[in-house]
């Protein structure tokens, strides 16, 4: 076994001549513990919440989105869209139309985005599970066109789920001068009516502004014959998404770009990984004041082993030898407050998914969920694992070597 860590290992778990050197060991191992769980936990729930705004977009979002780099519309029937198509691995097609628009109802005016979908957009996406109301998803029929506003659009213009006036909408016309004698000739008006239900995402971005609608009536809108803004695509169960994703992209070239779910929410992703990033850093730096404890310990420990010291020199033990013995003395707390802090904040992360004790508070449907979310990703383990044992084993290499070096010429003399 190697000498200095065995010694280490009896100073550690040995009876010192002091009781206090013993608390204080005990308090830096417990330190390190405290400080790692407070990093699972605190990453995990981050994750949880990154999974629960995921699940959000997954049932409005495509698998894969396809778009044009350039412009804003682009034709569907090219041959290179045509070959796509063609693929195996894609099970539903669905070419969409958006615009920005405004709607009015009575006397209430909005901004909106018109979204124009084909009739497999409930295929799709998992639309009914969004739906609120007594009503269906249902576009059109033989005598009107239909518009399924998000919750708080609908809340915003007073419609009401099941409202009886039709919904106007206006676009400017392309390529036509505003008449300033009669400018509402510069705009398309048309109506939609309601399907007696809502959508409810419970994102901002899509519930406050998106009204969904035929891509007929979007044409007709916004004065387009075949052009669509996007092709929205589901792959098949058994499918790999990123492969499919690389798949695509070969064959359109550089002109589109293909997205998946977490390309279409970037910037909502971006700004939740920023927001993990900062509280790793803080947590760390709090990691990095509680290796103090740990300085404490072995300054105590240095001190009460003066003597032992003195044996091991005269045994032949050099410097080096008896530097690396209070080396791993602090790399051992390091390593137990590491092991001992990962295991607490497991087992308190498994409680919370089981039980959800903590909660957020509010009650009675105040969030969307009662109880944080949490998961558990194992990078982020490894990841703490390795800063804990990186910060205890930097934060005690000089101060032991400091100590140290003045024991052993104390010692000399």
């Amino acid at each position: 076994m190697n000498l200095p860590f065995y010694i280490a290992r009896r100073y550690l778990f040995s009876k010192k001549k002091h009781n206090a050197v013993n608390i204080i060991s005990g308090i830096s191992v417990c330190g390190v513990a405290l400080a790692t769980l407070a990093m699972v936990c605190t990453l995990s729930v981050f994750n949880g919440f990154q999974d629960m705004v995921a699940g959000f977009f997954t049932a409005f979002d495509p698998e894969l989105k396809i778009t044009v780099r350039e412009g804003k519309v682009f034709r569907p029937d090219t041959e290179a869209l045509q070959r796509v198509r063609a693929l195996p691995e894609i099970e539903v097609w669905t070419e969409t139309l958006e615009e920005n628009a405004m709607v009015q109802y009575k006397d209430r005016q909005l901004m909106a985005v018109i979204k124009g979908v084909e009739d497999n957009f409930e295929q799709l996406t998992s639309i009914d599970s969004l739906l609120y109301g007594t009503g269906q998803f249902i576009l059109k029929d033989d005598v009107v066109e239909y518009g399924l506003l998000g919750i708080d659009l609908m809340s915003q213009l007073g419609t009401g789920i099941q409202f009886v006036d039709p919904l106007q909408v206006y676009a400017p016309k392309r390529n036509v001068r505003v008449n300033l004698a009669n400018p509402a000739a510069a705009f398309t008006r048309e109506y939609l009516f309601s399907p007696g239900a809502v959508f409810v995402v419970n994102q901002e971005k899509y519930d406050a502004h998106y009204v969904l609608t035929s891509i007929d009536f979007a044409r007709r809108l916004f004065h387009y014959d075949t052009e669509v803004t996007a092709i929205e695509l589901k792959l098949n169960s058994d499918s790999d998404v990123s492969a499919v994703k690389k798949k695509i992209a070969g064959l359109l070239g550089e002109g589109f770009r293909v997205q998946d779910r977490y390309e279409q929410q970037a910037d909502v992703f971006r700004i939740m990984e920023i927001e993990k990033l900062i509280s790793y850093l803080f947590l760390t730096f709090i990691l990095a004041i509680t290796c103090f404890n740990v300085i404490g310990s072995l300054s105590m420990l240095i001190l009460d082993k003066r003597e032992d010291v003195e044996t091991l020199r005269h045994l032949g033990a050099d410097d080096r030898l008896i530097v690396r013995i209070f080396l791993f003395e602090g790399r051992m707390i390091s390593v137990f407050g590491a092991v001992g802090g990962i295991l607490l904040g497991l087992l308190l992360c498994f409680a919370q998914q089981q039980f959800g004790f903590i909660t957020l508070g509010g009650g009675n449907g105040a969030f969307l969920v009662d109880a944080y979310p949490v998961s558990v990703h194992v990078m982020d383990v490894l990841l703490i694992f390795v800063t804990v044992i990186v910060v205890g084993f930097l934060s005690v290499w000089y101060p032991v070597h400091y100590l140290s070096k003045r024991l052993l010429r104390a010692s000399a003399l």
